[in-house]
């Protein structure tokens, strides 16, 4: 394995070939994503987009920013 130093924070669906995908699903009261990461069958990244899609509709992130450290 080449990224072997990095592997650790590879997840197992990951490193296995199976399709994941990972998403905030909250934020913290210090406005921090808390996200969830979701996985597929082999080859079956659509379900995965689909999934997003209607995860993002019912609560959207894409402009939600966590607050810049000082």
């Amino acid at each position: 394995m080449k990224n072997r130093a990095t592997i650790g924070f590879t997840s197992l669906f990951n490193s296995a070939g199976n399709p994941a995908v990972s998403v905030p699903l909250a934020w913290s009261r210090s406005g921090l994503p808390i996200g969830v990461q979701f996985a597929a069958r082999f080859g079956d990244e659509a379900t995965l987009f689909r999934l997003g899609a209607q995860l993002e509709g019912a609560q959207p992130w894409f402009a939600r920013r966590p607050p810049a450290a000082s």
